[in-house]
């Protein structure tokens, strides 16, 4: 059984005060809803479980019900840290669960056919990610804006959302973490010693922090 952690959860912070972006109009329906539908229409997802803040459990019922999402099968509240919720996340999933997969709501470009991709991998490794080869070139500043190493571009990548792990690993990434944080989830796997796959994806994909975002994303969805 493969379930997907769908995380609403955030602050929002850089899209002013009192903003729940998951719940922002894009187009024609919450901004949560387009990740919802994604992952409603993959094959490859038996179940979903979202994760909202306190404050929005209510509103992501009606959400659910608004747009026929059969397959979610819990909405819990999440933490003030991204691990946190996702580890509510983990705690919710069905015990049948074997494969996870988890997605950032503010990414709603994500495809059903995105989704796949990494689940197929997935079978085979203990996490995987979607991402894309840096075009930019990366400057490191130790203090302030002053560069003090430039990296090399053909070794960098930019990691996205969807990621998929076999859920005993991720549990225990989790884990093992203790009191560091994490960006991500493949990078708590990176840090337990599992290895990570990145499967290209070349889709736009961008995750909406900024009005900007959010304008981009419903030009191209429309």
């Amino acid at each position: 059984m493969t379930t997907a952690i769908l995380l609403a959860a955030g602050k929002s912070a850089r899209m002013g005060a009192n903003v729940d972006k998951a719940f922002l109009s894009l187009v024609d329906k919450p901004v949560v809803a387009w990740s919802l539908l994604a992952l409603e229409r993959c094959p490859d997802i038996d179940s979903i479980v979202l994760v909202v803040r306190k404050d929005q459990l209510l509103a992501s019922k009606a959400v659910v019900k608004m747009f026929g999402i059969s397959k979610i099968s819990k909405i819990v509240a999440g933490g003030t840290k991204r691990q946190e919720s996702v580890a509510a996340g983990l705690a919710a999933c069905d015990l049948d669960t074997r494969y996870v997969v988890v997605h950032d709501a503010a990414r709603p470009l994500v495809t059903p056919e995105t989704v796949s991709e990494v689940v197929k991998n997935v079978k085979r490794f203990p996490a995987v990610t979607v991402g894309r080869p840096m075009s930019d070139t990366v400057k490191v500043c130790d203090k302030g804006s002053t560069v003090t190493e430039t990296l090399p571009r053909d070794k960098l990548w930019a990691v996205q959302t969807p990621q998929a792990f076999q859920i005993r690993d991720l549990r225990a990434a989790h884990k093992a973490l203790g009191k560091r944080e994490v960006t991500d989830d493949c990078m708590a796997v990176e840090l337990n010693g599992g290895t990570v796959k990145i499967v290209t994806n070349l889709r736009p994909n961008f995750k909406i922090t900024t009005v900007e975002d959010l304008q981009a994303a419903g030009a191209l969805l429309k």
